[in-house]
């Protein structure tokens, strides 16, 4: 083969064709796989064998970075560095402190949300190889794809491909990087 071969692209009609032939691919053992529809379909992660996110993990830690931020921030402002009696309450009121203490939980948890989200995802992606085929463009319509990458331990292109072409697709594509 002359061309670079970023993997194979297959186009499915529905839904369940893709989810089938995703149950199938997963069965075969590839593991570098990927799917592509006009809309979310949520078996196909368990159909790819895709693992639960850590992002959630993610949030819980960046909301609690931001509680304990708005607790030691106060803290020290209060108690520390500029000591002040307001109308008789204590230095450290930890009721005064929870409407600050809440803001920044939810901000640092926002901020962590989206941001832990563009990273896991490897956003921003402007260019994706699936899209020098020219019938992808379908993939925001009505169409559904999936793709096996070229350097999947699996991946021989000739097995491959005939390994593909034995789940019904409507056509495979070779995919250039």
């Amino acid at each position: 083969m002359d061309k670079n071969i970023y993997g194979l692209l297959a186009e499915f009609d529905t839904a369940t064709q893709m989810v089938d032939a995703a149950r199938a691919i997963r069965d075969a053992g590839y593991t570098k796989t990927d799917a592509f529809s006009p809309f979310p379909l949520h078996e196909i992660d368990e159909a790819l064998g895709v693992k639960k996110s850590i992002l959630p993990f993610l949030v819980l830690g960046g909301g609690v970075a931001g509680l304990l931020t708005g607790l030691g921030l106060q803290y020290y402002v209060h108690v520390i560095d500029y000591p002040l009696v307001v109308g008789g309450r204590p230095f450290f009121s930890l009721p005064a402190f929870i409407p600050p203490m809440f803001e920044l939980t939810i901000l640092f948890a926002a901020f962590t949300a989206v941001f832990g989200m563009l990273f896991l995802n490897g956003l921003p992606q402007p260019y994706h190889p699936v899209f020098n085929v020219p019938r992808f463009a379908l993939a925001t319509r009505e169409k559904f794809f999936l793709v096996i990458e070229a350097k999947d331990p699996k991946f021989d292109y000739e097995e491959t491909k005939s390994f593909m072409e034995s789940l019904n697709p409507q056509e495979v594509f070779d995919v250039e990087e």
